[in-house]
Protein backbone atom coordinates (compact mmCIF):
# COMPACT_ATOMS: atom_id res chain seq x y z
CA UNK A 1 0.00 0.00 0.00
CA UNK A 2 2.75 1.99 0.86
CA UNK A 3 4.48 1.96 -3.26
CA UNK A 4 0.81 2.95 -4.53
CA UNK A 5 0.67 6.01 -1.52
CA UNK A 6 3.59 6.98 -3.18
CA UNK A 7 2.32 6.64 -6.64
CA UNK A 8 -1.01 8.19 -6.41
CA UNK A 9 0.66 11.19 -4.90
CA UNK A 10 2.71 11.73 -7.99
CA UNK A 11 1.10 13.75 -10.41
CA UNK A 12 3.45 13.10 -12.92
CA UNK A 13 1.71 9.46 -13.30
CA UNK A 14 -1.37 7.99 -14.70
CA UNK A 15 -1.96 5.54 -12.35
CA UNK A 16 -3.99 2.31 -13.33
CA UNK A 17 -5.10 0.05 -10.49
CA UNK A 18 -7.04 -3.24 -11.75
CA UNK A 19 -8.75 -5.02 -9.00
CA UNK A 20 -9.56 -8.59 -9.91
CA UNK A 21 -11.31 -10.70 -7.38
CA UNK A 22 -10.26 -8.69 -4.22
CA UNK A 23 -10.76 -9.38 -0.87
CA UNK A 24 -13.02 -7.17 1.57
CA UNK A 25 -9.86 -5.70 3.10
CA UNK A 26 -8.08 -4.66 -0.49
CA UNK A 27 -11.47 -3.42 -1.56
CA UNK A 28 -11.56 -0.82 1.29
CA UNK A 29 -7.60 -0.18 1.42
CA UNK A 30 -8.01 1.23 -2.04
CA UNK A 31 -11.67 2.51 -2.55
CA UNK A 32 -11.88 3.62 0.76
CA UNK A 33 -8.51 5.12 2.07
CA UNK A 34 -6.20 5.62 -0.76
CA UNK A 35 -8.63 7.31 -3.07
CA UNK A 36 -11.48 7.72 -0.95
CA UNK A 37 -14.24 7.77 -3.79
CA UNK A 38 -18.05 8.00 -3.05
CA UNK A 39 -19.73 5.71 -0.52
CA UNK A 40 -22.83 5.37 -3.35
CA UNK A 41 -20.21 4.34 -5.92
CA UNK A 42 -18.12 2.17 -3.63
CA UNK A 43 -21.38 0.70 -2.94
CA UNK A 44 -22.49 0.10 -6.23
CA UNK A 45 -19.37 -1.37 -7.24
CA UNK A 46 -19.26 -3.95 -4.57
CA UNK A 47 -23.26 -4.88 -5.32
CA UNK A 48 -24.00 -6.37 -8.53
CA UNK A 49 -25.82 -4.26 -11.26
CA UNK A 50 -28.05 -5.74 -14.25
CA UNK A 51 -27.11 -2.45 -16.19
CA UNK A 52 -24.61 -0.61 -16.76
CA UNK A 53 -24.56 3.10 -15.52
CA UNK A 54 -22.45 6.28 -15.15
CA UNK A 55 -22.27 8.91 -12.26
CA UNK A 56 -20.18 12.10 -12.24
CA UNK A 57 -18.98 12.96 -8.46
CA UNK A 58 -17.01 15.75 -9.23
CA UNK A 59 -13.38 14.42 -8.96
CA UNK A 60 -14.21 11.54 -10.15
CA UNK A 61 -16.45 8.88 -12.52
CA UNK A 62 -18.14 6.01 -11.62
CA UNK A 63 -19.14 3.63 -14.47
CA UNK A 64 -20.53 0.01 -14.64
CA UNK A 65 -20.19 -1.77 -17.80
CA UNK A 66 -20.95 -5.13 -19.30
CA UNK A 67 -18.62 -7.10 -21.09
CA UNK A 68 -19.70 -10.76 -22.79
CA UNK A 69 -19.21 -14.03 -23.90
CA UNK A 70 -20.25 -17.04 -25.43
CA UNK A 71 -18.53 -20.31 -22.89
CA UNK A 72 -17.52 -23.57 -24.61
CA UNK A 73 -21.27 -24.85 -23.71
CA UNK A 74 -22.33 -21.80 -26.15
CA UNK A 75 -24.44 -20.06 -22.85
CA UNK A 76 -24.30 -16.01 -22.61
CA UNK A 77 -21.47 -14.94 -20.63
CA UNK A 78 -22.00 -11.14 -18.79
CA UNK A 79 -19.28 -10.14 -16.77
CA UNK A 80 -19.61 -6.45 -14.62
CA UNK A 81 -16.65 -4.43 -14.91
CA UNK A 82 -16.65 -1.10 -12.92
CA UNK A 83 -14.56 1.76 -13.50
CA UNK A 84 -13.26 4.94 -11.41
CA UNK A 85 -12.08 7.70 -13.87
CA UNK A 86 -10.07 10.44 -12.29
CA UNK A 87 -7.76 12.81 -14.03
CA UNK A 88 -4.51 11.24 -13.32
CA UNK A 89 -5.44 7.90 -12.44
CA UNK A 90 -7.79 4.58 -13.33
CA UNK A 91 -9.28 2.12 -10.92
CA UNK A 92 -11.16 -1.10 -12.56
CA UNK A 93 -12.68 -3.55 -9.89
CA UNK A 94 -14.38 -6.78 -11.45
CA UNK A 95 -14.73 -10.23 -9.96
CA UNK A 96 -13.77 -12.70 -12.55
CA UNK A 97 -11.17 -11.76 -15.27
CA UNK A 98 -12.23 -9.98 -17.93
CA UNK A 99 -10.53 -10.62 -21.52
CA UNK A 100 -10.22 -7.78 -22.83
CA UNK A 101 -8.72 -5.69 -19.52
CA UNK A 102 -6.21 -9.18 -19.74
CA UNK A 103 -5.14 -8.08 -23.23
CA UNK A 104 -4.83 -4.46 -22.89
CA UNK A 105 -2.57 -5.26 -19.30
CA UNK A 106 -0.26 -7.51 -21.35
CA UNK A 107 0.15 -5.45 -24.60
CA UNK A 108 1.07 -2.23 -21.96
CA UNK A 109 3.89 -4.47 -20.28
CA UNK A 110 4.86 -5.52 -23.62
CA UNK A 111 4.92 -1.74 -25.44
CA UNK A 112 2.69 -3.35 -28.02
CA UNK A 113 -0.17 -1.37 -27.33
CA UNK A 114 -0.03 2.82 -27.28
CA UNK A 115 1.18 4.48 -24.14
CA UNK A 116 -1.86 6.05 -22.72
CA UNK A 117 -1.04 9.88 -22.25
CA UNK A 118 -3.68 10.51 -19.92
CA UNK A 119 -6.26 8.02 -17.71
CA UNK A 120 -9.07 9.38 -20.09
CA UNK A 121 -6.87 7.70 -22.87
CA UNK A 122 -6.58 4.90 -20.66
CA UNK A 123 -9.91 4.58 -19.97
CA UNK A 124 -10.89 4.72 -23.86
CA UNK A 125 -9.01 1.56 -24.65
CA UNK A 126 -10.49 -0.36 -21.79
CA UNK A 127 -13.85 0.51 -22.80
CA UNK A 128 -12.67 -0.07 -26.51
CA UNK A 129 -11.76 -3.90 -25.72
CA UNK A 130 -15.39 -4.17 -24.08
CA UNK A 131 -17.13 -3.06 -27.07
CA UNK A 132 -15.10 -5.65 -29.06
CA UNK A 133 -16.28 -8.24 -26.56
CA UNK A 134 -19.46 -7.91 -28.47
CA UNK A 135 -18.35 -8.75 -31.79
CA UNK A 136 -17.62 -12.70 -31.47
CA UNK A 137 -20.80 -13.29 -29.43
CA UNK A 138 -22.71 -11.41 -32.39
CA UNK A 139 -20.89 -13.71 -34.90
CA UNK A 140 -22.03 -16.99 -32.68
CA UNK A 141 -25.60 -15.47 -32.50
CA UNK A 142 -25.68 -15.09 -36.49
CA UNK A 143 -24.49 -18.70 -36.93
CA UNK A 144 -27.25 -19.99 -34.81
CA UNK A 145 -29.86 -17.87 -36.51
CA UNK A 146 -29.03 -18.64 -39.74
CA UNK A 147 -29.08 -22.21 -39.15
CA UNK A 148 -32.39 -21.96 -37.53
CA UNK A 149 -33.44 -20.22 -40.31
CA UNK A 150 -32.34 -22.41 -42.95
CA UNK A 151 -34.61 -25.62 -41.07
CA UNK A 152 -37.53 -23.49 -40.37
CA UNK A 153 -37.54 -22.75 -43.84
CA UNK A 154 -36.73 -25.72 -45.31
CA UNK A 155 -39.68 -27.83 -43.75
CA UNK A 156 -37.93 -30.70 -43.10
CA UNK A 157 -39.33 -31.42 -39.05
CA UNK A 158 -36.01 -32.86 -38.06
CA UNK A 159 -36.22 -31.70 -34.92
CA UNK A 160 -38.77 -29.41 -32.56
CA UNK A 161 -36.82 -25.80 -32.83
CA UNK A 162 -39.35 -23.93 -30.94
CA UNK A 163 -37.43 -24.51 -28.00
CA UNK A 164 -33.64 -23.52 -29.68
CA UNK A 165 -35.76 -20.62 -31.37
CA UNK A 166 -36.67 -18.92 -27.65
CA UNK A 167 -33.35 -19.86 -26.19
CA UNK A 168 -32.08 -17.60 -29.19
CA UNK A 169 -34.39 -14.88 -28.44
CA UNK A 170 -33.46 -14.89 -24.62
CA UNK A 171 -29.92 -14.78 -25.53
CA UNK A 172 -30.64 -12.05 -27.81
CA UNK A 173 -32.92 -9.94 -25.64
CA UNK A 174 -30.06 -10.46 -22.35
CA UNK A 175 -27.23 -8.97 -24.93
CA UNK A 176 -29.83 -6.00 -25.90
CA UNK A 177 -29.90 -5.49 -22.13
CA UNK A 178 -26.84 -4.74 -21.23
CA UNK A 179 -25.86 -3.03 -24.56
CA UNK A 180 -28.22 -0.61 -25.11
CA UNK A 181 -27.31 1.40 -21.74
CA UNK A 182 -23.71 1.06 -22.25
CA UNK A 183 -24.48 2.79 -25.24
CA UNK A 184 -25.50 5.33 -23.17
CA UNK A 185 -22.73 5.55 -21.00
CA UNK A 186 -20.42 5.81 -24.11
CA UNK A 187 -23.00 8.31 -25.29
CA UNK A 188 -22.21 10.59 -22.40
CA UNK A 189 -18.88 10.46 -22.28
CA UNK A 190 -18.38 11.67 -26.53
CA UNK A 191 -20.56 14.28 -25.93
CA UNK A 192 -17.99 15.75 -23.31
CA UNK A 193 -20.56 16.32 -20.27
CA UNK A 194 -17.46 15.42 -18.15
CA UNK A 195 -14.70 17.45 -17.57
CA UNK A 196 -12.62 14.49 -16.93
CA UNK A 197 -12.78 13.52 -20.50
CA UNK A 198 -10.48 16.10 -22.73
CA UNK A 199 -11.94 17.63 -26.24
CA UNK A 200 -9.06 16.05 -27.55
CA UNK A 201 -10.71 12.25 -26.54
CA UNK A 202 -14.21 12.93 -27.86
CA UNK A 203 -13.75 11.34 -31.48
CA UNK A 204 -12.13 7.97 -29.49
CA UNK A 205 -14.93 7.93 -27.66
CA UNK A 206 -17.46 8.79 -30.93
CA UNK A 207 -16.00 5.48 -32.41
CA UNK A 208 -16.90 3.46 -29.72
CA UNK A 209 -20.29 4.87 -29.83
CA UNK A 210 -20.64 4.17 -33.45
CA UNK A 211 -19.24 0.46 -32.65
CA UNK A 212 -22.31 -0.55 -30.19
CA UNK A 213 -24.85 1.11 -32.45
CA UNK A 214 -23.41 -1.10 -35.67
CA UNK A 215 -23.56 -3.94 -32.77
CA UNK A 216 -27.21 -3.33 -31.74
CA UNK A 217 -28.34 -2.89 -35.34
CA UNK A 218 -26.75 -6.57 -36.27
CA UNK A 219 -28.65 -7.74 -32.83
CA UNK A 220 -32.07 -5.92 -34.05
CA UNK A 221 -31.36 -7.82 -37.87
CA UNK A 222 -30.88 -11.51 -35.86
CA UNK A 223 -33.89 -10.83 -33.95
CA UNK A 224 -35.97 -9.24 -36.79
CA UNK A 225 -35.12 -12.88 -38.66
CA UNK A 226 -35.71 -14.67 -35.67
CA UNK A 227 -38.95 -13.67 -35.34
CA UNK A 228 -39.99 -14.71 -38.75
CA UNK A 229 -38.64 -18.19 -38.79
CA UNK A 230 -40.15 -18.33 -35.95
CA UNK A 231 -43.50 -17.48 -37.54
CA UNK A 232 -42.98 -20.08 -40.59
CA UNK A 233 -42.28 -22.60 -38.34
CA UNK A 234 -45.33 -22.14 -35.99
CA UNK A 235 -47.31 -21.73 -39.16
CA UNK A 236 -46.09 -25.16 -40.35
CA UNK A 237 -46.13 -26.97 -37.45
CA UNK A 238 -49.70 -25.83 -37.13
CA UNK A 239 -50.97 -26.23 -40.93
CA UNK A 240 -49.68 -30.09 -40.27
CA UNK A 241 -51.54 -30.19 -37.00
CA UNK A 242 -54.46 -29.38 -39.41
CA UNK A 243 -53.65 -32.04 -41.73
CA UNK A 244 -53.50 -34.35 -38.84
CA UNK A 245 -56.97 -33.31 -37.55
CA UNK A 246 -58.48 -33.93 -41.03
CA UNK A 247 -57.13 -37.14 -41.14
CA UNK A 248 -58.02 -38.29 -38.04
CA UNK A 249 -61.45 -36.52 -38.76
CA UNK A 250 -61.81 -38.85 -42.06
CA UNK A 251 -60.49 -42.22 -39.94
CA UNK A 252 -63.46 -41.42 -37.45
CA UNK A 253 -66.19 -40.97 -39.87
CA UNK A 254 -65.21 -44.24 -41.33
CA UNK A 255 -64.96 -46.13 -38.25
CA UNK A 256 -67.75 -44.12 -36.21
CA UNK A 257 -71.06 -46.26 -38.31
CA UNK A 258 -69.86 -49.91 -36.96
CA UNK A 259 -69.70 -48.90 -33.85
CA UNK A 260 -72.85 -46.91 -33.79
CA UNK A 261 -74.94 -50.28 -35.51
CA UNK A 262 -72.81 -52.59 -33.23
CA UNK A 263 -74.39 -50.25 -30.14
CA UNK A 264 -77.63 -50.04 -31.61
CA UNK A 265 -78.30 -54.13 -32.34
CA UNK A 266 -76.32 -54.99 -29.53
Amino acid sequence: MEALRLARADKGLILWIDLTHPTPEETKSVLELLFEFHPLAIEDCVTLSELPKIEDYEDHLFMIMHSVAITSEKTLKISELNLFLGKEFLVTYHREPIPGVTTLKERLVKGTAQQARGADRLAHQILDQVADSYLPVVEVLTEDMEEVEEKALSGVRREDLSKRILRARRRLSSLRQALRPQREVISRLARGESKLIRALMLPYFRDVQDALARVDDRLQGCNDRMMVAFDVYTNRSAHEANEGIKVLTALTAVTIPPVVIGSWYG
